[in-house]
């Protein structure tokens, strides 16, 4: 089991401790991402009027919408990929049908030659014996 790790992190110029198992990196991607957010939300002169808890909201709401809009594009890439997993399923399918029958082709052409060859000999032959009669 990973173990917990505390890091110092900055976000909107304070200082904050984050805790977790995933990894440092990982944790200061999140303050990275908050802190991108924040300052998206800065750029805003309606944000900058608002007093600091309709600002948390609104921060927050934004982290919903991006959150959301890549659970739905995850969700969307999962549905095509298990589309793309059913006909790759089905391609493979029809590969191995078309091994089948060209296996019987080959046989049967296989089975053609021989007799071909069987019927040639016997040609040979009647020729031959139709030769000796007629001397």
């Amino acid at each position: 089991m990973a173990q917990k790790i505390d890091i110092p992190v900055v976000i909107n110029g304070k200082v904050y401790t984050l805790s977790g198992y995933e990894g440092e990196e990982y944790l200061q991607n999140i303050s990275t991402y908050v802190n991108g957010k924040i300052s998206e939300c800065k750029t805003s002169e309606d944000y900058r009027r608002m007093n600091g808890e309709y600002q948390g909201v609104l921060l927050a709401l934004n982290i919903a919408d991006d959150y959301f809009k890549a659970k739905t594009r995850a969700d969307e890439l999962g549905r095509d990929n298990a589309e793309k997993e059913q006909q790759l399923y089905e391609l493979r399918h029809e590969v191995i049908e078309s091994q089948i029958k060209h296996e019987a082709s080959m046989k049967l052409v296989e089975e053609y030659k021989e007799q071909i060859s069987a019927l040639q000999r016997k040609v040979v032959q009647l020729e031959a014996d139709r030769d000796r009669s007629d001397d």
